[in-house]
């Protein structure tokens, strides 16, 4: 274990001894483990702008080819668990992208919602209520009007971005609260507390749109 606590189970620990060792199977099986999940945070955060230039796949491969190439570094001294630290990875390669792809854009995105500290990419606000409508409503309500769809951006717009980031941490990245506390740099107890707290405002908020189903 790491002075920061992270210990990997025995059979984890070896394959990644493995992969770092230049074993292509057991590197393939520790990207794969976690490819759905990186996907996931890709697809929230890539620019809208950029669709049909860049998919969510070009920055996964390009991230997990740097990946192979600092793993024997990380596993000397593993600081985050080991899905952490590929998130970490791939989020600076979607920055890269997005630099590369859009340069002075980004500081002129209209109406974005920033979704992590540190320099995350943003996912404007048009695309996380995208997320969360599709995620929160039933099929029957799948036809949601631009109107409703404007007036859930100006809901998340009115959150605190902590909260915000919370809630799209654990709703729509999937993290477990012990990940979201390491990614947000919180306690367990408080990042429990800031889910907790956000949901509650998110639900009043949505409470207020004609025919929104709360969640």
């Amino acid at each position: 274990m790491s002075d920061s606590g992270v210990e990997a189970k025995g059979e984890d620990r070896e394959q990644l001894r493995r992969a770092a060792a230049g074993d292509d199977e057991a590197l393939r099986a520790l990207f794969e483990a976690h490819r759905d999940r990186l996907r996931r945070m890709v697809h929230l955060r890539l620019s809208r702008r950029l669709a049909g230039r860049v998919d969510d796949s070009d920055v996964l491969q390009e991230a997990f080819v740097d990946a192979a190439r600092k793993l024997p570094e990380y596993a000397r001294e593993p600081k985050l668990p080991l899905f952490l630290w590929l998130r970490h990875l791939t989020a600076l390669k979607l920055a890269e992208v997005h630099r590369h792809h859009l340069g002075t854009q980004l500081r002129d995105a209209d109406r974005e919602v920033t979704l992590h500290r540190g320099g995350l990419p943003m996912a404007d606000s048009v695309s996380l209520a995208a997320q969360l409508l599709g995620t929160l409503t039933t099929p029957s309500q799948a036809a949601i009007k631009a109107e409703t769809r404007l007036l859930v951006q100006e809901a998340l717009n009115s959150m605190d971005p902590i909260d915000r980031e919370v809630l799209a941490l654990k709703h729509f990245e999937q993290l477990s609260t012990a990940e979201i506390a390491e990614v947000l740099g919180l306690s367990r107890a408080g990042a429990g507390s800031r889910y907790l707290r956000a949901i509650k405002r998110l639900r009043a908020i949505l409470e207020q749109i004609p025919g929104f189903e709360a969640f």
